[in-house]
């Protein structure tokens, strides 16, 4: 198995990221462009997620549900990821911009929040979570 992280542009917060993959939709699924297919598109259907960096911080993740290729508006090939409506709170990891998307090795990937119940972190808001770990206090 596999994952992948990818920048969320123009969303703030888990709450509007929701919103938007409500708004378009492929098969019953939100998805996400990018230009090309991962070449290692079969470990991540493996039960991969992509995810999510807001603003500087890794804070979500959605598993993914399937990839479709596509013919972009210029007329060039891209890629919709689909991903479920699931969105699942992690433990923040700050993160540097980068272009497209990265592999990430389940190995490497944050503890989701649901697994950190005894602490109350998934209770925080969301800015105060980002905050918390970029001091490094979790």
């Amino acid at each position: 198995m596999l994952h992948m992280i990818k920048l969320v542009v123009g969303c703030a917060t888990i709450d509007e990221l929701a919103a938007r993959m409500q708004h378009e939709r492929v098969d019953g699924h939100g998805f996400v462009r990018t230009r090309t297919m991962p070449r290692q598109a079969n470990e991540i259907l493996g039960g991969g997620s992509l995810y999510r960096v807001m603003n500087g911080t890794l804070i979500c993740r959605q598993p993914i549900a399937g990839f479709r290729a596509i013919t972009r508006p210029d007329g060039q090939p891209g890629t919709l990821i689909l991903v479920t409506d699931e969105i699942i709170p992690v433990m923040p990891r700050a993160m540097r911009p980068f272009q497209g998307w990265r592999y990430l090795k389940p190995d490497d990937a944050p503890a989701d929040l649901g697994n950190q119940t005894a602490s109350g972190i998934e209770n925080l808001p969301p800015n105060l979570r980002r905050e918390l770990a970029d001091l490094g206090l979790i």
